[in-house]
């Protein structure tokens, strides 16, 4: 079980892949990659590799400590999103060698299917109402959406009126028997936040996400006091060290790592099972690719305290290649009445269609994020 050879593909609209092969023939996949990053944590993988090669795949965990402690300097969203993808790829050859799903190897599961929710809207949340009657056509039981386009450090009411106004028609569309979850995208600072969250209670939002940036953690216990929707955040934190602070500060309801920026399965689980400690809800950020989705389900399926999902089927940042393209069973990721069943594939589930794969990757990618200003032609936050 002996590593032998480590590839990367970079491939549209904006991922990253990565296989893993052994001495014995099998093959494990992964999805290292920060959005608009590809490239740094392709080399940062490709530094990483010489701690890799020769290592027996079966030993997750010291491999996971190796390249987090080896190289003294840790954390961030490049190293830990380089570990995650190995370390999703070395859960799947396990899974494989053992002819078991990575749940199985990670105490079993704890549910038989698991609910997910859609993306409705864009960036600039237009046409929000036609896309949430459409998910519910497509028999999604919860949507989320972006709360606001550009909102300066302090805005008008004018600004929160329409959005506000946007988010209702959304709520009267899908009804209170259907989940609305709410992104401020870390797009609204703390002055006004606070109006905002008060604004949007009688909406009651399945949760408010990232209503500040995750860096100023400490506002969370004020501002939960404007709101009696849970609060989410975390898929800009990377580490139990990142949580931690979250967790001791009590303010937070719902956990959001990202399987491929938080250190891969071994540490998700890791942080999953402090947040049952201080009665955290759990629902794994993906709006990535196929690897990664199949990684945050595996997760769902062993952690008691994993609520919802997020995916990215159909989502806007998808534009001309969809996760499900890179699949030669894409049927595993079939949603039905809201939720999707338990996988029962070896590894993580996912059959790659490897030529696909190749054959993208000859295009490649240079994907960005949007640049945000305001009227003044300061820089705000997308």
């Amino acid at each position: 079980m002996k590593i032998k050879k480590i590839e990367l593909f970079k491939v549209p609209p904006r991922w990253l892949f990565l296989k893993i092969t052994t001495a014995s023939g099998i093959t494990g996949w992964g999805e290292p990659v920060i959005e608009g990053k590809a490239d740094t944590v392709k080399a940062a993988v490709e530094e990483m590799a010489s701690y890799l090669t020769g290592k027996d795949a079966r030993h997750i965990e010291d491999i996971w400590q190796t390249l987090y402690r080896g190289g003294f300097y840790r954390g961030g969203p490049i190293l830990m999103s380089a570990i995650a993808g190995i370390d999703q790829a070395l859960w799947d050859i396990k899974g494989k060698a053992l002819g078991v799903p990575v749940y199985e190897l990670l105490g079993g599961a704890v549910r038989d299917k698991m609910k997910i929710y859609g993306w409705i809207g864009g960036d600039k949340p237009s046409q929000v109402v036609a896309g949430a009657r459409k998910r519910m056509e497509d028999g999604f039981l919860a949507v989320k959406m972006n709360a606001c386009s550009e909102m300066e450090w302090i805005d008008t009411p004018k600004k929160i009126e329409e959005a506000v106004t946007a988010i209702a028609s959304v709520r009267d569309a899908i009804g209170y028997d259907r989940g609305l979850g709410i992104d401020f995208h870390g797009r609204v600072h703390k002055g006004m936040a606070k109006a905002f969250m008060r604004e949007l209670d009688l909406l009651k939002p399945m949760f408010i996400e990232e209503p500040v940036l995750s860096e100023n953690f400490e506002a969370f216990s004020g501002l939960a006091q404007y709101t009696a929707a849970p609060i989410a955040t975390g898929e800009r934190l990377f580490s139990r060290w990142d949580f931690k602070r979250l967790f001791e500060q009590g303010a937070v309801d719902i956990i959001q790592p990202d399987v491929s920026h938080a250190g891969g399965i071994t540490e998700v689980k890791k942080i999953a099972a402090m947040a049952e400690a201080y009665d955290v809800a759990l629902a794994p950020h993906c709006p990535l690719g196929p690897v990664s989705f199949a990684a945050a389900l595996h997760i769902d399926f062993s952690c008691i305290n994993a609520f919802i999902q997020e995916s990215s089927i159909g989502i806007h940042y998808n534009e001309g290649t969809d996760l499900l393209d890179y699949l030669l069973n894409p049927e595993v990721f079939d949603i039905k009445n809201g939720y999707i069943s338990r996988p029962v594939l070896p590894g993580l589930g996912v059959e790659i269609n490897e030529e696909k794969v190749r054959e993208m990757a000859k295009t490649g990618h240079s994907w960005k994020n949007p640049v945000w200003r305001n009227p003044d032609g300061s820089i705000t936050e997308w």
